[in-house]
């Protein structure tokens, strides 16, 4: 009786990728060795077989082999009833013939299915190892350099770097996929521009097995008008594990603001008046993102709760215009008071009565 890789991964046998990726992953994390050091016989075991049986079901062609063979026939083993298989396909399933290709790591060549390095999966899922947590799985970190490690993270491991995992694809002959972070940015950053540098730690394989660390500091020059999602790359700037290095790819993520929301070009702020300031007209200052500051006034009408006004040319940049801007709009509130005396009501009402 072969393996459920099935019952390994604990998903059912029409999950999708996203879900067997989805279960390696909490898997892998909770069954690493090194996190079990006081049971690390066992969690090894427990961790290959989590690595073979996503490495089996995450490739679509080994899937269906598996699906119809199992373990054996996947691994080369004759199907039930059948004989061998002659130039490594798999006969008596409906006219197609499956075989895997020679050489690589993974491949198995004619001779079947032979699963990859259990660690080459982890960090190809991951991005990098368990960071910080000591030993084989130490991977890549990135700190800030002009603000230490504030929010930066470590690459790989418990919520640091990975992105990407299994599409259908022979995970260790593929090439490394791209390593994603985040870029926080405050709105000043985005509106005036700015540079960062970040320290990278990465990790090179040898060919004689050996990983060494290194260092280098990538700047990244912050264009004003950057919106949330733009994504700067460094190519085979990341780990290389034996398979080529990977790209760093970071994301420009946007810090929540205390006065201004964003709206593509657009900012919004709240202006929140006095009851005879919307009444009578108001005259207030107003610090923009650049640092000056401008004066929103009104004198001619009354303002109403929730009355809006547009100023062009007072909104975020506009990346792909140099010079040009968004609008700023405004929103006013009018804050009307709790109480009011049998003087100030019957005040009150002589004036409106005019």
């Amino acid at each position: 009786m072969g393996k459920d890789y099935y019952a390994i991964l604990g998903v059912g046998k029409d999950a999708s990728n996203e879900e067997l990726k989805k279960a390696y992953r909490k898997l892998a994390l909770k069954w690493h060795p090194d996190r079990n050091k006081d049971n690390t016989e066992a969690a090894d075991k427990k961790f290959k077989d989590i690595s073979e049986a996503y490495e089996a079901l995450s490739d679509k062609d080994k899937r269906h082999i598996y699906d119809q063979y199992g373990e054996e026939g996947l691994k080369g083993g004759a199907p039930p009833g059948g004989g061998g298989f002659p130039g490594g396909g798999f006969p008596g399933g409906g006219g197609t013939t499956f075989s895997f290709s020679s050489g690589g790591p993974g491949s198995g060549g004619f001779g079947g299915f032979n699963p990859s390095n259990p660690e080459d999966i982890f960090a190809q899922l991951f991005g990098g190892g368990l960071s910080g947590m000591g030993g084989r799985g130490q991977g890549a970190q990135f700190m800030d350099v002009d603000n230490g490690m504030g929010g930066m993270g470590g690459m790989g491991g418990m919520g640091g770097f990975g992105h990407g995992g299994g599409h259908g694809n022979n995970i260790s002959a593929r090439r490394p996929q791209e390593v994603t972070r985040p870029l926080a940015c405050t709105l000043e950053e985005l509106y005036n521009g700015c540079t960062k540098k970040l320290k990278v730690t990465r990790r090179t394989r040898s060919a004689a097995g050996n990983i060494t660390p290194s260092e280098k500091v990538l700047q990244v020059n912050v264009k004003p008008g950057w919106k949330a999602g733009t994504k700067i790359r460094f190519n085979k700037e990341g780990d290389n594990m034996g398979h080529g290095a990977q790209d760093i790819v970071f994301v420009v993520e946007e810090k929540p603001h205390s006065v201004f929301k964003r709206d593509g070009d657009d900012l919004k702020v709240d202006v929140t008046l006095t009851l005879d300031e919307a009444l009578c007209g108001f005259k207030k200052p107003l610090q923009l993102l650049s640092g000056k500051s401008i004066f929103v006034s009104n004198s001619n009408s009354v303002v109403q709760p929730g009355q809006t006004s547009r100023m062009l040319n007072y909104g975020m940049p506009i990346s792909k215009h140099p010079g040009k801007h968004g609008a700023l709009i405004i929103t006013y509130n009018v804050k009307f008071p709790t109480t009011l005396s049998l003087s100030q009501k019957e005040k009150i009402r002589e004036a409106l009565a005019e």
